[in-house]
């Protein structure tokens, strides 16, 4: 009878793989996912009696229903100075008499209108930036439509991070708890990026940012000539401005509960996964390393599940000590990950989905791999 302890070369040679991947997975989410839980732990409340005049903008295109439902929460934020302007692009819907009736009951909101016969690449960028022209005050903070605040000191608690650094500031859009397995895709996508681009801002490495929680100086977007260098691109102005524009030095992150979005929800699967091609479609014009840093932790993620598979497989018909090995790695990355996770969720006011982040973890690769399109122009 074999001896438990003694082991074929493949056999060590597989263990040695799983081994290997599921130190550089424990890596990944020890020392990067991690350190928003770690940051909260230490980072203390700052107080900013400073409350800068801010102008929020906000994209709208055939919204009528979802400005009706979130504009009051906009509205009525609980801060002395700021105003919202509300820019209608080519809009079809009821949205232009929804924003009228608004406007008559509310001073403080202003809309513009972007004609739906006007030719342009990106539309949502010269809507954006005609609203950005229009805008009265120097910062400014970004969401859409679908979004709403979850709280009335929204604006408070992203203007409060503005010093004489500062030039933009990353927040965080939550997406809203939904029955269905294809909602707990979303929301299970949305926390991971959110955490990449929130982690990489905690360590001064700002790579990327989300136009529904997003705020930077009106100065800023002159500096930069606005959109010019991805006019070409029908997707950009939030993700690759942000990329182009934030350094070590001019960039925050604002992670605090009443400064979190939620974002309504998204109703067909087509919908979605048109959001993430144009996405994908703006990913290789980043500068820098950081995206394809994310990237290698999901694809040694494949392969170390993959060899782990392997290593029990193989154990089973040779030396069952080996499977045993490699099924309590798989668990303690599972563990760990889903710890972490489950408690960035709770923090960011996102339900969690923990129960199904080892069928998600290995879904979520096959669509990221099917975002890029051929022609991103």
């Amino acid at each position: 009878m074999r001896d438990l302890f003694t082991f074929n070369n493949i056999e060590l040679t597989l263990a040695g793989v799983t081994a290997g991947l599921f130190l550089v997975q424990l890596l990944y989410y020890l020392a990067t996912y991690s350190r928003l839980l770690r940051e909260s732990k230490r980072r203390s409340v700052e107080e900013r009696y400073t409350q800068p005049p801010v102008s929020v903008i906000v994209y709208a295109k055939n919204e009528s229903e979802n400005l009706q439902k979130h504009l009051p929460a906009l509205l009525t934020q609980d801060y002395p100075e700021y105003e919202i302007i509300v820019v209608n692009d080519g809009s079809t819907d009821e949205s232009d008499d929804v924003l009228k009736t608004f406007e008559n009951e509310h001073k403080h909101l202003y809309h513009t209108y972007i004609p739906e016969d006007v030719k342009y690449l990106s539309r949502k960028k010269l809507a954006l930036a005609v609203g950005i022209k229009a805008a009265k005050h120097e910062i400014l903070l970004f969401t859409e439509a679908n979004c709403e605040p979850m709280s009335k000191h929204w604006i408070s608690a992203m203007a409060r991070n503005y010093n004489n650094e500062t030039s933009i500031v990353l927040g965080f859009c939550a997406y809203g708890s939904h029955k269905g397995f294809f909602h707990k895709l979303v929301a299970y996508d949305n926390l991971m990026t959110g955490l990449q681009y929130i982690s990489s801002a905690l360590i001064r490495h700002p790579f990327t940012g989300n136009g529904r929680n997003l705020s930077y100086r009106k100065e800023l977007f002159f500096a930069q000539k606005g959109y010019y260098k991805s006019l070409s691109l029908h997707a950009g102005d939030d993700d690759l401005f942000v990329n182009e524009s934030a350094t070590d030095r001019n960039t925050r992150v604002e992670y605090r509960a009443e400064s979190i979005t939620e974002m309504a929800k998204i109703e067909r699967f087509s919908t979605w996964k048109e959001m993430k091609v144009s996405r994908a479609a703006t990913h290789r014009y980043y500068k820098g390393s950081t995206l394809n840093f994310y990237r290698l932790e999901s694809l040694s993620y494949i392969f170390f599940f993959l060899s782990a598979i392997a290593t029990i497989i193989l154990g089973i018909y040779g030396n069952w000590l080996i499977s045993i090995l490699a099924g309590l790695l798989y668990l303690i990355r599972f563990a760990v990950k889903a710890t972490i996770f489950h408690k960035s969720a709770c923090l960011l006011q996102q339900k969690p989905v923990t129960g199904w982040i080892w069928l998600l973890e290995l879904i979520m690769p096959v669509f990221n791999l099917n975002d890029y399109p051929h022609d991103v122009r």
